[in-house]
């Protein structure tokens, strides 16, 4: 691609939780996430307020060849306009910061969920709920001895 001034390269494993600095986190660890990839950077972009964003995907960052992680285009001008960052390690934090929320949110969903149990209208739920006293039963019937 040719050289645009304007534009700002933002990769998932700038975000990654589980990498140092030095080895490529960009963000506070306040700011990153477990597990990053280009959708969900793509979604916590939008959710901040980007609107002129450009996906690659299937590119591999020249300090990880291995891994093919995609990568965003920003527009810096766009960036500015719509949420005030100026540079990119505010762009950066900003979306970072929205990220770990997404993902916060999402947990504490699976987990209610997970809690709540089965709902009323889920068939296997309901035929497990109704085999479980059988079964409860046929421990307590299989204990007693023939005579």
């Amino acid at each position: 691609m040719d050289h645009n001034p304007d534009r700002l390269c933002v990769w998932p494993g700038y975000f990654d939780m589980k990498t140092s600095r030095r080895s490529g986190r960009r963000v506070p660890k306040d700011a990153s996430v477990l597990k990053p990839d280009l959708e969900g950077l793509f979604m916590a972009a939008r959710a901040v307020g980007l609107r002129k964003i450009k996906r690659d995907e299937q590119v591999s960052h020249p300090n990880r060849p291995h891994a093919r992680e995609g990568r965003l285009w920003v527009s810096a001008s766009g960036a500015k306009a719509s949420i005030g960052a100026g540079s990119k390690e505010e762009l950066l934090q900003l979306i970072g910061g929205q990220w770990r929320q997404m993902q916060r949110n999402q947990r504490q969903q699976a987990q209610a969920q997970a809690t709540r149990g089965p709902q009323t209208g889920d068939r296997r739920a309901r035929s497990q709920r109704k085999n479980a006293p059988q079964r409860s039963n046929f421990k307590k019937r299989s204990s007693f001895k023939k005579r």
